[in-house]
């Protein structure tokens, strides 16, 4: 008991290390965004708004964000979790603080479906993962090139695969399985599907680099990979010209923004798809306390984080402390399946 005792309050205190160094970089972002239909705040990020054109620039005008999807887009199909492929971006510096968390939870039950992308070798990683454990040649650092860098190789894979669905998520995500297989099977992937959650509360408006130094302004809509994000086949079909090998890379340069907005930006301004926005994914940007605990198995991805030297988590009783517990992924895991071994072995469970 004592050594389970001292190795959680160790990991708490990695815990709030790590993640405090995301508070300095995401201060003062939380701001509120109301669409019809969706509840829950989303945020900007600072990057977003240093290099978001200030002026609309005479592109063409975007209509509102389409929150209730097209009679098209439904289906009966029998989708599978064997028909999703989850890829999930980290760095070794985050593999024991956060992957060893994921891996522990909600990837031992989607393992086989579960493909992790890294910047370095890392042999405990490959010996839970196995050849599930890719390692990019990406730098390590938090940039735009480097983060593009490892969705390139994200999505490369998924092309390789034969499965239905791409779903891009964080090393900071908890993700319900059994959530996001209802919701994709409300889908067809023969349809032009992209699915995830805004973090702002208008287009993003961007200025695209032309020849001879000339740029164009552009608006899209975008899904915050801190939430994650799932795109159909169909659909990443169409994006091979500007997302598949460099071309991704080029693409980002091309715009200067982050991978998940250029994600967006390809779907919609070059591909002609759009962002059908679902309130059931969440990022460390949101107020995830806000989030009722009795609606929290039905979420498709939940998150965690530090804000203002306060823990940003979602609210849940036991069967941990947020001493042992300090993501509430644990707990959140044990409330989803009970049956799990150290579930059983927590105090009060």
């Amino acid at each position: 008991m004592g050594h389970r005792l001292i190795h959680g309050l160790s990991g708490a205190a990695v815990f709030l290390v790590s993640v405090a160094l995301l508070s300095v970089r995401h201060r003062g972002v939380w701001e509120t965004a109301r669409y019809p239909g969706l509840r829950e705040g989303m945020s900007q990020k600072p990057e977003q708004r240093s290099k978001a054109s200030p002026e609309g620039g005479g592109g063409r005008r975007q209509k509102d964000l389409q929150v209730h999807r097209p009679e098209g887009y439904r289906t009966e199909g029998s989708l599978t979790l064997e028909d999703i492929f989850i890829a999930v971006k980290t760095t070794k510096r985050f593999h024991q603080s956060r992957m060893d968390l994921l891996l522990d939870t909600w990837i031992s039950q989607v393992r086989e479906q579960t493909y992790v992308f890294t910047d370095e070798e890392d042999d405990a990683l490959k010996r839970r993962m196995g050849d599930h454990a890719i390692f990019t040649n990406c730098s390590a650092e938090h940039s735009h090139p480097a983060l593009s860098c490892k969705m390139a190789a994200e999505f490369d894979a998924f092309l390789a695969s034969s499965r239905s669905w791409f779903c891009h998520l964080d090393d900071d995500n908890y993700l319900n399985p059994q959530a996001l297989l209802k919701l994709l099977s409300s889908y067809s992937a023969m349809w032009d599907v992209y699915l995830g959650k805004p973090s702002l509360n208008r287009p993003i408006r961007a200025s695209e680099t032309l020849p001879n130094n000339q740029t164009k302004p552009v608006h899209f809509w975008f899904a915050t990979g801190g939430a994650g994000f799932c795109i159909s086949r169909k659909l990443a079909s169409k994006m091979v010209p500007w997302a598949s090998g460099r071309n991704f890379l080029s693409t980002s340069e091309l715009i200067r923004l982050p991978d998940d907005c250029t994600v967006g930006y390809i779907i919609e301004c070059k591909v002609g798809g759009h962002l059908l926005p679902n309130a059931l994914f969440h990022s460390h940007l949101e107020n995830l306390q806000l989030i009722p605990t009795s609606q929290l198995t039905q979420q498709v991805t939940l998150s965690y984080g530090v804000f203002e030297n306060k823990l940003n988590v979602i609210e849940l009783s036991g069967p941990f402390s947020p001493q042992k517990d300090p993501s509430r992924f644990r707990s959140l895991h044990c409330h989803l399946y009970p049956d799990t071994s150290w579930c059983l072995q927590a105090a009060g469970w």
